[in-house]
C-alpha cells in the first residue's frame, strides 16, 4: 500500500503541474501546445485515478496521497510557470517624485509619462518582461515609497521598448 500511496502522490504532482502549465498556455493563446499538454495530463490523471479506485484497500492514506499530490502539484506548477513561461506586464505608477521617470530611464526602462491634471502627480506606464518585475518594484519603492502601483498582465505588445 505504501508504494501505491507514493505512486498516487507523485503522479498527481505531475498531472496537476501539467494542468497549471496548460491553463497558462491557453490564456496566452498557445492552443496547440495547450492541447498536447492536456492530452498528456488527462492520460496521466485517468491512469492514476483508475489505479486508486480499483484497489481493494480502503485506506484513508490513499485519499490523503491523492489530495497531497494535488496541492503539491499546484504549488510546483506555479513555480514552473513563473520560472519558464515568458510573459509581459504593464506597470502603472502614480508618483509625485519628479525624478523617478529619469531614474527608470537611466536603468533602461521604457517609460511613458502622463501628467495628471490639477495635481503634482504623474502616471508612469512601463511595459516589462515579468522577470524584471521585482527589480522594477524595488527601484520604485526605493525612490518613492508612497507611489501607487498597479500591475496587469499584458496579452499582446507591438513595437515599443521592453527591458528584457
Amino acid at each position: 500500500m505504501l508504494f501505491l500511496c507514493i505512486k498516487i502522490f507523485l503522479v498527481r504532482i505531475l498531472d496537476v503541474s501539467l494542468g497549471t502549465v496548460r491553463t497558462i498556455m491557453t490564456v496566452k493563446n498557445k492552443n496547440l501546445i495547450a492541447s498536447i499538454i492536456g492530452f498528456i495530463e488527462i492520460t496521466v490523471w485517468f491512469l492514476v485515478v483508475k489505479e486508486a479506485l480499483n484497489t481493494n484497500n480502503n485506506s484513508i492514506f490513499i485519499v490523503f496521497s491523492y489530495a497531497l499530490g494535488f496541492s503539491t502539484g499546484t504549488y510546483i506548477g506555479g513555480l514552473i510557470s513563473n520560472k519558464y513561461i515568458k510573459g509581459y506586464v504593464s506597470v502603472q505608477v502614480i508618483t509625485t517624485n519628479n525624478n523617478l521617470e529619469n531614474i527608470l530611464r537611466k536603468k533602461e526602462y521604457g517609460v511613458t509619462r502622463i501628467n495628471i491634471e490639477n495635481k503634482n502627480q504623474k502616471m508612469l506606464i512601463i511595459q516589462i518582461n515579468n522577470k524584471s518585475l521585482e527589480e522594477l518594484k524595488n527601484i520604485i519603492n526605493k525612490n518613492d515609497p508612497n507611489a501607487f502601483i498597479v500591475i496587469n498582465e499584458t496579452k499582446y505588445i507591438q513595437n515599443g521598448f521592453i527591458k528584457r
